[in-house]
Order: C-alpha cells, then structure tokens, then sequence
C-alpha cells in the first residue's frame, strides 16, 4: 500500500514499540496511521532481554522513564500506550490477536537478536494471516542503503562518511495529530518499578522524548556552536549527552542530523552521527562482531582478575583513568575522550580482553548499545575496522591536554581534591597521605610488553 493510501475501512494496525520510544519523525507510527482505521501502540517487555545482563538498572529505569513520556505523548493524541510482558514473539502476536490487527509495523533494527526476533515474528505472523511492516529510524541513513563497489558494507570510515553525506536522506515525519484509543489491556508503569534490578547510578540522567528534546534544544542553542574545539575538554563537558536518549529512540537520529546540519559548527557532531550509522552498518552486515573481532590478531589477552577490578572500581593509580570510571557508575555516563583513555587502559596497559570492558560499560551506561559501545572498544583494542592496534592512549599525557587544570580528576576523584602537586601523577607520599593507590604498572613498560604480544601473535 502506497504512502497516500487512504486507510482501509474498518482494519486495525499494530505498533510495537522497541528503540523508537517518540512521537516524533515515526515512520513506522505513521504509516500504521495512513493504513489503518484504528492503529494500537504496545511496548512489550521481552523476557529473554528481563532475564540476561542486558537488564541493566540504568538503563531499564530509562526506559521505564521513557515509556511513561511516550504514553503521556500518545494519551494527548487520544491514544495510548499498551505494556505487556513475556516472550516477545507470542506476546506481540496475542496482543495482534486480541485487538484484531492484520499488520504490525516496527523500526527496523540491526543486532542478531533484534533481526532473528522480527524474522521470528514475521515468519509466525505470515502463518496466522499477520503481516509485519518493518521501516527504518534507527539510523540516520538505513544500514546497508550504503555500499561500497564491492562488498556490502563498508570497512573504513572516511569513504562511508563521503558516500553518507551525498546519500538520500528521507524527510523527517511531524508527530501525527490524532489516534484512536485502545481498549486492550495493559500491565501498569508503576508496577514495573520491580524490573529496575538493582540500584541506580545516584547522578543518572533521566528519560524520555520531552527530556530529549529539551536537551537536543538547549544543547545546540549553547554549545553546539563550540563543539567542534571543546568536545575533547574533559571538565568542561561541552558533549551533548544525547547518546541515551538516541539509544532508545527517545530522538530521531536523522531528526537531529537534519535540524543541526546547516548551523554554525555543527558538522564535526553530525559526523558523529555519522560514526554511529557506520558502526550499525558494520553489526548489520556481520552481527559476528558484537562480541567477536572484527579483525582477529591471535591476541594472548591476561586474565588479571585483581587488575580488572581495580580497573572496574577506579583504584588504578592513573587519575584520569579512575576519574572516567568512578563518572561511569556516578552518572551512568562518561565523557567520550575518557572512554578512549580507560579503554586503552585496560586493552594496552593491562591486556585485559575488550571483551570484559564492554560488558563493564553495559551494566552502568544509560546508552549501552551493541553496535556503539562494543565495536568502539574493537576500535580502541585495535581489532576493529578502521582502527589501527599501535593507537595507544598515554594516561598521563591525556590527564594534561585534555584536564589541564585538573578539575575533572578533583570533581571525581574527591581524595585528589587538596593534591598541590602535579595532580596527574601525585607524588608517593602525597597518595599515601589521602589514601590513594601507587600507579599499578608503570605506563612505558606496559606498553612494551603489549608491543611484543603484538609481535607474536596465536595466526
């Protein structure tokens, strides 16, 4: 059925919900509506994600924030939004079932699990008469619209950036202006409060379309103009803070892009945005990569559990390091050049496997996303595309460009605060006297002895 259809006389289409969470640039939420008499909006809780270590208590306080945003949004149009919980699948199709729903659209999305899911239900839902419509919103562009000559996606940046740029954008959709209500059952927000398993980070952000766009507005009214200088500025955190709010579709990725492009500095983010619809392309084309090497090189990684976890709690010895780590579970966030500086760290310093640093980042980070977050660590072990494995972060020298007057190590390392010395590498007795730890490897050494590994390899 074509864009301009008219809806079909008494048909009643589905939309689930799932990294798409507005109201705002829908694609899959619009074409419901031009299709359909009568459109219901669902979110369904899937239990294989509730039960494995995905469910992180950031993240799902996030998203509980965030459907209850998206639920006030869609009661103001006259709809609203339906919660069920179980195994996705089923639980999609039953709703389908109970409310009498011939079509389901969803946002197309890129990891193995989310395209083995929607293949799963496309295949069910084709048996009872059910067909699933899957539209793009993701990404900024849809992952695998570019490709190279050969190949079907690309394996270094700058060519996928030029060929991104030069791409057909579609045109960003308005929010729709009416729905009609839904009388299907729905478990209550509140009483979700129990799949929050754990504590929260005490500084974590909060969710939700309204609180995104607040922040996308305020952002680029103040900052984005300077971004392209400060971005790297530790103390001075002139970042967006965006990346949750994109993770779960609270924003539109290509909304965004589209609003920002022609002001004044705004370029080196939306390259940014670029980067991430390269790293989805990438998962897209070889769902592998998620926890696996984008490109093997045999590493002999050390299992150092004393190491990780000083690593994990910030007691590392480097102050920048343990700065990045004690924002992380502070904030459920970290400053973008710190999460380069720790990740190198780990991979280079103490060749530690990326591997435990990703699933680090993913029980704190608010924006914990497969394609981001894991092939980003690839790209900072040097076993990613378009990394380079000599790429190597010095903590020290990193604390001094980019922390210059100390004040992001002093703002989280609080026993460095009084520290009148050089802050980036106290001196012994100044460590002893507030309590904080020797540097556990000296940098040059370690750095060393990772350039041998690389030099003989398991291949």
């Amino acid at each position: 059925m074509g864009p301009n259809a008219s809806p079909q006389p008494g048909s009643t289409g589905l939309v689930i919900f799932t990294r798409d969470l507005r109201i705002y640039d829908h694609p899959a939420l619009n074409a419901a509506i031009a299709h359909n008499e009568k459109v219901v909006t669902a979110f369904v809780f899937d239990e294989k994600v509730l039960q494995s270590e995905f469910n992180a208590p950031n993240r799902t306080g996030f998203l509980l924030e965030s459907l209850a945003d998206l639920d006030a949004s869609l009661r103001k149009l006259g709809g609203n939004l339906v919660i069920r919980r179980g195994e996705w699948v089923n639980e999609v199709l039953r709703l389908a079932s109970e409310v009498g729903a011939t079509s389901i659209a969803i946002s197309d999305d890129v990891s193995r699990y989310a395209t083995n899911r929607a293949n799963k239900l496309n295949a069910k839902g084709q048996g009872i008469g059910v067909r699933l419509d899957r539209y793009p919103g993701v990404t900024v562009v849809p992952a695998g619209l570019v490709r190279p000559a050969t190949g079907d996606h690309y394996q270094i940046f700058t060519p996928y950036y030029r060929q991104w740029q030069e791409a057909k954008w579609r045109t960003p959709l308005p929010p729709p202006r009416k729905l009609h209500s839904s009388d299907a059952v729905s478990l209550s927000l509140p009483r979700l409060q129990d799949l929050v398993n754990g504590e929260r980070s005490p500084q974590v952000i909060k969710g939700g379309e309204s609180e995104g766009r607040k922040r996308l507005t305020e952002w680029a009214k103040t900052t984005l103009s300077h971004y392209g200088d400060h971005h790297d500025d530790l103390a001075g955190d002139r970042t967006s803070h965006l990346s949750p709010y994109l993770h779960f579709g609270c924003l539109s990725p290509l909304e965004v892009a589209v609003s920002l492009e022609d002001l004044p500095g705004a370029q080196p983010f939306v390259r940014q945005l670029c980067w991430r619809d390269f790293c989805h392309q990438i998962l897209s084309a070889r769902p592998e990569t998620s926890w696996s090497d984008f490109r093997p090189r045999g590493d002999r990684w050390r299992k150092d559990d004393e190491a990780f976890a000083a690593w994990c709690e910030g007691q590392t010895g480097f102050p920048v390091v343990d700065a990045g780590m004690r924002q992380l579970r502070q904030e459920g966030f970290m400053h973008n050049r710190a999460r380069m500086v720790v990740a190198s760290f780990l991979t280079k310093d103490l060749y530690i496997d990326w591997r435990l640093g990703a699933q680090f980042f993913l029980k704190y980070l608010v924006d914990g996303d497969i394609a981001n977050n894991n092939l980003n660590w690839q790209w900072t072990a040097g076993t990613g595309a378009d990394t380079n494995p000599h790429r190597i972060f010095n903590p020290t020298l990193q604390g001094e460009r980019f922390d210059p007057k100390g004040l992001y190590i002093r703002r989280y390392v609080p026993e460095l605060e009084g520290i009148t010395g050089n802050i980036f590498d106290p001196a012994p007795l100044e460590r002893a006297m507030v309590g904080y730890p020797l540097a556990m490897v000296d940098h040059r050494a370690a750095i060393e002895r990772y350039r041998q590994e690389l030099k003989n390899p398991r291949i």
